[in-house]
């Protein structure tokens, strides 16, 4: 398995909606097994994403999907930027299998 966990910060008072465009764009992802959007209780503006694929090509090839192209568009001009980053190897859990 293949994940990732990332803080991203959101333009001052524009989280809101950035989380309804990344949200609008987590249907049907081929090797997705886990794609979750938290806003941060003590940051106004920043978003962590916890994400887990069958493989890292299937988090590659997501990128490539319409739905996901769309809002990456969309979303790019309420990005501030992005705090952290970090691949991880997932090895089970609720709703991952084993």
């Amino acid at each position: 398995m293949y994940g990732l966990i990332g803080k991203m910060r959101a333009v001052a008072g524009e989280r809101d909606r950035l989380v309804e465009i990344l949200l609008g764009s987590t249907g049907e992802m081929p090797g997705c097994l886990s794609y979750v959007i938290a806003v941060d209780p003590a940051d106004a503006d920043a978003i962590w994403i916890t994400e887990a694929w069958d493989s890292a090509e299937s988090h590659k090839a997501s990128l490539s999907l319409p739905r996901v192209q769309e809002a990456i568009a969309k979303a790019r001009p309420l990005i501030a930027g992005f705090d952290s980053h970090v691949e991880t190897a997932p090895v089970g859990g609720v709703g991952l299998g084993g």
